[in-house]
């Protein structure tokens, strides 16, 4: 456990506290117990031990973390803390009675007794808790006099009673301010009628209406619902609770979850935090072992995936950051982002392009990093499907350039983010990136040869599918085209995708490279992201409409414009000829590496480098259809 290396004032005024109680329930158990004579005779050796007794009691005080704990949060760990502290100096008591009593030279032989001990107990643990407990209730009472002065708007929890509870605890430690709960609507029926930190739960989550209604006929109307993380539970019918709240004019704030050791905080609910599934549970300890004190560099890193990566790697220690962009306003914004978050990683951009291999290798020669996240990339797939050779320069040469300049400057991995469109791809968006990941495979296939059983640079690929909310993704544009009055397009009735939150599919992405640098790691270098079932993308729009209060067909119409070129009904996870790998790691799956050598590789590369020259589209779609002979027919 980790202390303090110096007390402070606060400390030093906490442990005199402790100190003058231990004081005075060991004088106060004396003379609740001993009158005349009997007190007489014990009070001179009283005086004698009480000074050590006082200063054994300041260390046990400081053990059991009472002297480090501020009061305005104590609470049930607390109190547990003061119980062992009081038992512990008890038994110290009973420890000296007893060498009292073999060591006596006088006609006292009991220098304490049963009851006197007893009474210390109580006396100890009232003393230590009652100036704790009364400044804590201090603090609660204030916090409620402001909260109802300062204007805070009343308002309904939504969830269940534990997330419940912290929102509670949120308000009375300040961390949520001008919001002042005075019901909770629950989905659990073992909620109903109980109290939460004297919160009533007035009903179920389909009450919202009725229980609104009658805060209005008592004069105090709902200002504000707040959605904790269960409340996005299936069975909390998290459409219908926005949808009315909505309807009623409320004002609607969520609570995140708080599983990375976030600081309780309001935020809006966003259409995307109602359609998910749960998310894997991240095991951040190992994320921070991968890049704590590391010189990371990100390509890409103004784009949403890219930025959400940067985020990711200050947060859990990087040294030194690099991001690599072309666009001067994404690099300027993601890096005044990570700025005012005031981190202690080195962060530097810079204006780059990846088709620029001289540039990139000069930038991370000098750079030195120790891990390259690789992000950068075309990826809209009608506009590609336009341009082929511009996806072939950014999405195949662009990446060589980065794999080949990471391994000159001596990384130790390169992480490319890839699609799930790669797999038996039908667009050039999945063919480019297919192509990319062959390539680094090919690399890392040689390496590993090379090396034997010394460590060598892992070169990685890891696959997943949209992303809610990243730039160009379905979300956003639905979201638009509501906004407008409608309609909403959707290209085919029948067309699904997969779906992940950024922040989850970027901690996967880390998840994904902690495995492929384990010594003991199987032989893969390509993993896919579990993401759960498909969303079928009629039933998200539709959903998407219902959510903003509206009726599908009714204030929204659907439309459907067609499918465009290189897209399919169903995406896929792994192509028929990759062999899946139980790798252990949850929400992560792998793929046996499969890809040509890398001289074949290499005559590929150069007949697109002298296609793209030519602006020969022929060529370019036949070397392509050679290296990925599953590349469907229908990319035209």
């Amino acid at each position: 456990m980790k202390r303090p290396s110096q007390f402070n004032l606060r400390n030093v005024l906490i442990a005199t506290h402790d100190a003058l109680a231990t004081a005075f329930a060991l004088v106060a158990s004396f003379y609740l117990r001993f009158e005349g004579v009997q007190l007489a005779d014990r009070l001179p050796f009283l005086w004698k031990i009480l000074p050590w007794f006082v200063l054994f009691s300041i260390v046990i005080s400081y053990l059991f973390n009472l002297t480090t704990a501020k009061w305005r949060f104590t609470s049930l760990p607390d109190a547990l803390n003061i119980l062992r502290a009081a038992a512990v100096l008890t038994l110290a008591l009973v420890v000296m009675d007893y060498a009292y009593f073999f060591t006596a030279h006088s006609h006292v032989l009991i220098l304490f007794g049963r009851i006197t001990i007893v009474l210390y107990f109580f006396l100890q643990v009232f003393a230590l808790s009652a100036l704790r407990f009364g400044y804590r209730y201090f603090r609660y009472s204030r916090t409620r006099h402001h909260a109802r002065t300062d204007n805070a708007a009343p308002a309904l929890l939504v969830g269940r009673a534990a997330d419940a509870e912290v929102v509670l605890r949120g308000i009375e430690n300040g961390a949520i301010k001008r919001l002042w709960p005075v019901g909770v609507l629950s989905p659990s029926d073992a909620d109903r009628g109980q109290k939460i930190r004297n919160i009533p739960v007035v009903g179920g989550v389909d009450d919202i209406e009725a229980v609104i209604r009658d805060f209005e006929a008592r004069q105090r109307p709902i200002k504000r619902v707040v959605m904790t993380p269960s409340a996005f539970e299936p069975d909390a019918h998290p459409e219908s609770v926005l949808m009315r709240a909505k309807r009623l004019g409320l004002m609607v704030n969520r609570l995140p979850s708080l599983e990375g050791g976030d600081t309780p905080r309001l935020t809006n609910v966003a259409v995307e935090d109602l359609l998910l599934r749960p998310s894997h549970k991240i095991d951040y300890a190992r994320l921070e072992e991968l890049v704590k004190g590391k010189a990371v560099i990100v390509t890409g890193g103004g784009g949403s995936i890219g930025a959400e990566i940067c985020d990711r790697v200050v947060t859990f220690g990087a040294a030194r950051l690099l991001i690599v962009e072309n666009s001067e306003p994404a690099l300027y914004a993601v890096t005044e982002d990570l700025a005012a978050r005031d981190m202690a990683a080195e962060i530097e951009g810079r204006i780059a392009d990846i088709r620029d291999r001289e540039r990139i290798m000069r930038l991370m020669r000098d750079f030195k990093p120790d891990i390259v996240f690789h992000a950068a990339a075309l990826k809209h797939v009608p506009i590609l499907e336009r341009d082929w050779s511009e996806g072939v320069k950014t999405n195949i040469f662009g990446s060589v350039n980065v794999a080949d300049a990471a391994l000159a400057a001596g990384a130790t991995a390169m992480v490319m983010i890839s699609t799930d469109k790669a797999i038996e791809p039908v667009s050039m968006l999945g063919l480019t990136k297919r192509f990319a990941e062959m390539y680094c495979q090919a690399l890392d296939h040689d390496l590993m040869a090379q090396a034997g059983s010394k460590p060598h640079m892992r070169l990685i690929s890891v696959r997943f599918g949209n992303v809610l909310a990243s730039n160009g993704s379905v979300v956003p544009k639905f979201k638009a085209q509501i906004e407008a009055g409608g309609p909403i397009t959707v290209t085919h009735p029948d067309m699904v995708r997969y779906f992940m939150t950024i922040r989850e599919a970027c901690d996967l992405v880390l998840t994904a490279s902690t495995h492929a640098m384990t010594p003991a790691r199987p032989d893969v270098s390509v993993y896919v992201l579990n993401m759960g079932q498909p969303v079928k993308i009629v039933d998200l729009a539709e959903r998407m409409i219902r959510l903003s209060g509206l009726q599908p067909g009714v204030d929204i119409e659907v439309v459907f414009s067609g499918m465009r070129p290189g897209e399919r009904l169903n995406e896929i996870l792994f192509a028929s000829e990759e062999p899946t790998i139980e790798i252990g790691v949850a929400g992560i799956m792998a793929a046996k590496p499969n890809q040509p050598p890398m001289s074949t590789l290499r005559q590929w590369l150069s007949a697109l480098e002298a296609a793209i020259a030519n602006d020969d589209r022929v060529t370019i779609r036949a070397v392509l259809k050679d290296a990925v002979p599953e590349f469907g027919s229908n990319a035209a």
